[in-house]
């Protein structure tokens, strides 16, 4: 159920023209996607790598917007299957663009990011990582990584079970 929500989420996210702010060019595509580690092959952008199974799904774009606030759009990319991703089933790779015009990660893992309106360093948003179960983790921006800031289910503190 949670993990529906969090896709119903993210196709509302991808799906709004004042969050879509930005559209990559060809060549700002493939250097978001290099940034995030995928290679380009068989016509199709993975990290991963194909298993040949029939959960699996190449990479793709899913949200571009400035997160941060800087005036620079930062890409969401995911790829799926439970070869790679476990029961969850995707995984995901944050980059930005850089004043230079590169691309850099930012960070990403197995799950499903959902941006929250809490921030840290410099405006980046809280990230509760989505997947199974009903304890999630929420990742905080220090200045220099998202590290584990707590966990919580609908907005209210829970503590995960071992």
């Amino acid at each position: 159920m949670r993990i529906r929500l969090a896709l119903v989420a993210l196709s509302m996210l991808v799906a709004s023209p004042v969050l879509a702010q930005s559209v990559l060019t060809p060549k700002d595509r493939a250097a978001a996607f290099r940034a995030a580690g995928f290679r380009f092959a068989a016509g199709k952008w993975s990290a991963c790598g194909d298993p040949g199974t029939p959960s699996y799904s190449p990479g793709q774009i899913e949200t571009v917007r400035d997160l941060n606030g800087d005036g620079r759009p930062e890409a969401v990319i995911t790829e799926g299957g439970t070869y790679c991703f476990g029961m969850t089933g995707t995984g995901y790779t944050i980059v930005s663009k850089q004043a230079d015009g590169t691309w850099k990660n930012i960070t990403g893992g197995t799950g499903i990011p959902n941006f929250l309106a809490t921030k840290g360093v410099g405006g980046w948003p809280d990230i509760e990582i989505g997947g199974p179960g009903f304890c999630f983790p929420v990742e905080r921006w220090n200045g220099k990584a998202y590290v584990l800031n707590r966990h919580q289910y609908d907005g209210k503190a829970c503590r995960p079970q071992m």
